[in-house]
């Protein structure tokens, strides 16, 4: 049995490429057994993460494929450089501290909030995206066939949290008590972003129910990021 055989039995894929590239290059007999050795692990690390990384993305579901790399930083529109690197950094996931988003539309909420999500994925972490209305729908739907609680806790699981689209319309009694517990589960201990077009001070009357709204608020306002995107629709100067 070859080592390219063996490779493949055991799923060393990495490895694998980086040894047939080794050989077809004659580079294979140049290295210490050693060299060698970190170099096919190196190869082997590197393709799992890409792996993780892809399989994370594909289970987050994001509205938009977006990167840090594409935003577009501007003090005037309350998005600069330094906020990004904070969260660049990614220590408010481990931290369980929520992120707010607010803004007129077109201006980049959505594109922001995916790409922290995309960026939290390419350091291993579980992300679930979630326009509001069709997590609550969701939610609706689970509750009839009985799966609720399972897709709570599938939710509850996800090192970060996207709420997209929140305050759209007002929200039911049922639709309210689901979102405080979605919330209630991650306080300080897992990331939340929630991106609105209304400014937090309004959030207040999407509950239509001042104990469940003060509860909602209390947990996501005062200990969190706030970020607000001002300015001309980035749609209509594309």
């Amino acid at each position: 049995m070859n080592i390219e055989t063996q490779f493949k039995q055991l799923r060393l894929h990495g490895m694998n490429r980086s040894w047939l590239a080794l050989a077809e290059t004659r580079k294979l007999h140049e290295l210490t057994f050693t060299e060698g050795m970190e170099v096919l692990l190196q190869a082997e690390s590197d393709d799992r993460d890409g792996k993780r990384f892809e399989r994370l993305q594909l289970n987050a579901n994001f509205r938009y494929r977006a990167s840090i790399e594409e935003l577009k930083m501007d003090a005037k529109r309350g998005l600069d450089k330094a906020t990004v690197a904070v969260f660049a950094t990614g220590e408010y996931i481990p931290k369980g501290e929520a992120i707010l988003i607010c803004g007129s539309t077109g201006t980049g909420k959505s594109f922001l909030a995916s790409a922290l999500g995309h960026h939290a994925c390419t350091q291993g972490y579980r992300v679930a995206y979630f326009n509001v209305q069709k997590l609550l729908l969701k939610t609706k739907m689970s509750r009839i066939d009985g799966s609720v609680f399972k897709f709570f806790e599938k939710i509850s699981k996800a090192d970060l949290l996207i709420l997209d689209d929140f305050g759209l319309t007002h929200l039911e009694q049922q639709q309210r008590i689901d979102m405080l517990e979605i919330i209630e589960d991650r306080h300080a201990k897992k990331a939340t972003i929630i991106a609105s077009q209304l400014p937090v001070e309004k959030w207040w009357d999407v509950f239509g129910d001042s104990t469940l709204a003060d509860a909602f608020l209390d947990r996501m306002v005062h200990t969190s990021y706030r970020i607000e995107l001002k300015g001309e629709s980035l749609r209509k100067k594309r």
